[in-house]
């Protein structure tokens, strides 16, 4: 809305009339450096690995790695990338009070069919010169991931078009995420409710509430991720995508019989619903 050539207001002027700092106007956000680039990939790979492990161990084992680093640093590396490590924790701080959470309903549930439960989650996906966040709607009982979206940045906006996109042509019984931010978002609550859609929610740190997704995030990273170095965000996007479409339709799972996501997630939908 600032018109720097403007002859007849100058740019104070116009912060002014705004109500905008001009410092604002001049301020240029200052991208990750290098060395936190560096420890952020390495950090992903060990969190992956370990995710059990709190900022302490987190910080020893990239020490172990050669990767210097305090404790404090990957405590902020660890926000921004929206890790937290799975073990008990006091209730030091409470939920947006704008934001509802809503209670966990898979405990005890039995998952026969396709659509009964959905889940969705986030994780960190690294570039060579920069990260991006990676959303995924998964069905549940057959593991076939209904729509994906890549972001730069971690608001909610993403998540709901990944959402909107599944919902576009099915719709669960329940959907399941954690208590993210972005999923407690009312942006992404009013297109469950306003679709009659069971909303549940993973207890506080009980990352094993969202299982299903969290093996997805492993086998999407060390079967793709870790073997490349997306140059862009749009090279990502791409691997990504073509990743994602082998793991739907020729990637066979034990779990499912020998057969692929795709496989089981439509031959399901074809045989009558479960009833009770």
């Amino acid at each position: 809305m600032i018109e720097p050539g403007q002859p007849l207001l100058s740019v104070a002027r116009q912060c002014a009339l705004l109500g905008l700092a001009r410092s604002s106007y001049y301020y240029r956000p200052r991208g990750v450096s290098a060395a936190d680039l560096a420890a952020m990939r390495l950090l992903d790979e060990v969190f992956t690995a370990h995710p059990y492990f709190g900022a302490r161990r987190l910080a020893e084992a990239l020490v172990d790695r050669g990767q210097p680093i305090g404790r404090d640093r990957v405590r902020r590396l660890m926000r921004q990338l929206g890790l937290v490590a799975i073990y008990p924790k006091q209730r030091l701080s409470l939920p947006d009070s704008q934001h509802r959470v809503y209670p966990y309903r898979l405990r005890g549930l039995t998952i026969g069919q396709p659509d009964q439960v959905w889940c969705a989650d986030v994780t960190y996906i690294r570039l060579q010169h920069g990260f991006a966040y990676l959303v995924a709607v998964m069905d549940w009982y057959s593991r076939y991931v209904l729509s994906w979206e890549l972001s730069l940045s971690l608001d909610s906006d993403f998540c709901v078009h990944a959402l909107k996109s599944a919902l576009a042509w099915s719709r669960p019984g329940i959907f399941n995420t954690d208590q993210g931010c972005q999923f407690t978002a009312t942006a992404f609550t009013d297109v469950l409710r306003d679709a009659d859609i069971t909303i549940s929610m993973d207890g506080r740190g009980r990352v094993f509430d969202n299982i299903m997704i969290e093996r997805l995030w492993r086998t999407v990273k060390y079967e793709e991720v870790y073997l490349h170095d997306y140059l862009t965000f749009f090279d990502g996007r791409e691997q990504l995508g073509r990743y994602l479409r082998f793991y739907n339709e020729e990637r066979r799972h034990t779990a499912l019989g020998r057969q692929t996501p795709s496989m089981t997630y439509w031959a399901g939908r074809n045989r009558p619903a479960l009833t009770g």
